[in-house]
């Protein structure tokens, strides 16, 4: 999963950035809202965190123009500012949820987590399952036939795209888009290389195989038909 993080204290993006890179996301940090809403034109994020005040264009603002520009990504703002009025402003504008500062991490990773499930329509709030194969979004484990899987952060979020996605075939851009940060080498084969490492895990002395390669297009997990 990709992040958009807007926020110009450096202190306070580092720690964020570093929570969330552990957590397995890519994030892609702007210090200012005039380079936030470039990058949101640029590229396709799973949820974007904002902070209100801004240099530039501020925080507030730049909701504004995500949403006048139907760019749809859910927001969480993030403000010192605590009065009813202001977070009810913040809702308003075109954010998702509200958060104040100071802020725990784990909260912050819980509510961007809640915001990504209920944008994907995910029925299920904590889990994700194809065939016999299950992650829990929550502690981050993965079981295929009730064996639990070893996978590496940047392992386990290629796979949460890919199960989110199931039965739908995903291109390398696509992949690279969503799992690694805009800083990423696109003439790398890191996906491939990735990709591979993934089935050894997931498919291999395992029936039915459920991640596929679509020759010329991409990938895609499903059950071989």
């Amino acid at each position: 999963m990709r992040i958009l993080l807007v926020e110009d204290d450096t202190k306070i993006a580092s720690f964020i950035t570093k929570g969330f890179t552990a957590a397995g996301f890519a994030v892609d940090a702007a210090a200012d809202g005039n380079e936030g809403l470039f990058l949101a034109q640029s590229c396709p994020y799973d949820a974007a965190v904002i902070d209100i005040m801004l240099p530039g264009l501020d925080g507030l603002s730049l909701i504004e123009r995500l949403r006048s520009q139907k760019i749809n990504i859910p927001v969480i703002i993030l403000s010192a500012r605590r009065s009813i009025d202001d977070r009810v402003r913040g809702l308003q504008t075109g954010g998702d949820d509200y958060l104040t500062k100071p802020f725990a991490f784990s909260e912050l990773l819980a509510r961007v987590q809640a915001l990504i499930r209920r944008a994907g329509g995910i029925s299920d709030p904590t889990r994700l399952s194809v065939e016999d194969l299950t992650i829990d979004l929550l502690s981050r484990e993965v079981f295929r036939k009730n064996r639990k899987l070893d996978l590496q952060p940047l392992e386990f979020s290629l796979l949460e795209y890919l199960m989110r996605n199931a039965g739908r075939v995903v291109s390398r851009t696509m992949i690279m888009e969503h799992v690694w940060n805009y800083n990423f080498d696109p003439q790398t084969n890191v996906v491939e290389a990735r990709i591979c490492r993934l089935r050894d895990k997931i498919d291999k002395g395992m029936e039915p195989k459920l991640i596929h390669t679509v020759r010329g297009v991409g990938y895609v997990l499903k059950k071989a038909e």
